[in-house]
């Protein structure tokens, strides 16, 4: 298969999408003055092509009662115990995102509380699962970056 080329009216849409993924079409179509089957057609194509693969909402997390994030690195007793750790891991619901990484961690997780007696619970489910030597937990104390169009931007450039 060859490689999908983005020009310049896709990057633009993917532009509004990142800001806004329930944008109608036909607002693309009006900003671009292109039509709203353009735009339609070059998304499905984008998503044919897996660059677009679904949409998701942003919710306020702060408003829900769960301001609260930490990252907990995870130590294993053993590499190979990484996906049972796993599994276990994502039953906990307040793991948000967790990844396999080099270097000092085996387990880097993301988690979410509503404040630091419900973090310290959360560590203490991760600490528990067997095959978990010990973690190391750092608190956030603020996102001061969040900025999906910054590296789409710069791949744009690349292309």
């Amino acid at each position: 298969m060859s490689k999908f080329r983005l020009d310049e009216v896709d990057h633009q849409i993917l532009d509004m999408l990142i800001d806004n993924t329930r944008v109608p079409f036909t607002d693309i179509a009006k900003k671009l003055l292109i039509s709203a089957g353009t735009v339609h057609v070059r998304v499905k194509k984008m998503e044919d092509a897996g660059i677009i693969m679904g949409s998701s909402l942003t919710l306020d997390y702060e408003k829900l009662g769960y301001s609260f994030i930490a990252y907990v690195g995870v130590f294993l007793n053993n590499t190979s115990q990484t996906k049972f750790v796993l599994e276990r891991i994502n039953d906990i619901p307040f793991v948000t995102v967790a990844h396999v990484t080099t270097g000092k961690f085996n387990i880097f997780c993301k988690i979410r509380a509503k404040d630091t007696k419900h973090a310290k619970d959360v560590i203490f489910m991760i600490d528990d699962i067997e095959g978990v030597y010990r973690t190391e937990t750092m608190i956030s104390l603020e996102e001061s970056i969040n900025d999906k169009k910054r590296l789409m931007h710069t791949i744009f450039k690349d292309i």
